[in-house]
């Protein structure tokens, strides 16, 4: 029997595209999964859309207090019980193939953790950029420069490194994770495949750049422990970084 695969998903005021990420789910050619589906106090009909799936892989838990993506995730993490963990955001989309394609290359490449190639998409999952690509082995050191990893595009293996909670005090709480994450497995490895979808909202946290300069400091600075020259450094090298990742936008 195929191991079991955890997906990882925080919701809130997600009912505009809930629908169509649950659909992609469904869809998956890759069937043993669970989906640990955790909502921040949702304020729209979110939750109800949820429920209307009658699924039981489909586990839903409703927070009695809103604290943020990092703390949903975190619920759903505990709860996971699966080998693998994935991660989907609630306004995110994979291919049928992703689920089968990510778990058949970490047993054939005895890999650790994988990501893919994924579409960056506008609310209506058109392409406004060039995919973005699966194209270096990722380590440490490269990912103190940029954030190669996002959770849309990435899985690893519980079996071999066990569980990776999120920090609730910092906004760039992926970054931390994937970084922890990398300080216990060498690399983890690229699947040079589009996978995935994601959307690139206008009011997203991620695309405010200017904005999160200095929460992307204290990644450095007080979750790394680094000096403040090393993490000016750093903070200098992801700017750059992301400005190439994120300049080239078409109509």
């Amino acid at each position: 029997m195929k191991d079991l695969v955890s997906i990882i998903t925080p919701c809130y005021n997600s009912a505009e595209f809930i629908e169509e990420t649950i659909q992609s789910v469904l869809n998956q050619t890759y069937e043993n999964w669970e989906w640990l589906i955790t909502d921040d106090l949702s304020k729209d009909h979110t939750v109800d859309l949820i429920k209307k799936y009658n699924d039981p892989r489909i586990k839903l838990q409703v927070l009695e207090k809103n604290g943020g993506a990092g703390n949903a995730r975190n619920n759903s993490l505990e709860r996971a019980t699966g080998r693998y963990i994935a991660f989907l955001d609630s306004d995110d989309f994979w291919y049928p193939e992703y689920l089968e394609t990510m778990t058949d290359y970490m047993k054939e490449n005895n890999a650790e953790l994988v990501y893919c190639n994924y579409s960056r998409c506008n609310e209506q999952l058109e392409p406004v950029l060039k995919d973005f690509l699966a194209d270096k082995v990722v380590t440490f050191s490269n990912l103190l420069k940029t954030c190669r990893l996002a959770p849309v595009s990435t899985m690893y293996d519980t079996k071999r490194v066990g569980k990776f909670l999120f920090p609730i005090k910092s906004k760039r709480e992926d970054h931390v994770m994937w970084l922890n994450l990398l300080k216990v497995i060498p690399e983890g490895m690229p699947v040079k495949k589009t996978l995935a979808k994601y959307r690139m909202r206008e009011n997203s946290v991620s695309r405010k750049k200017k904005n999160i300069i200095k929460d992307q400091y204290l990644v450095y600075k007080d979750f790394m422990g680094f000096s403040t020259l090393k993490s000016l450094y750093y903070t200098a090298n992801w700017a750059m970084n992301g400005f190439l990742k994120y300049s080239k936008i078409f109509n």
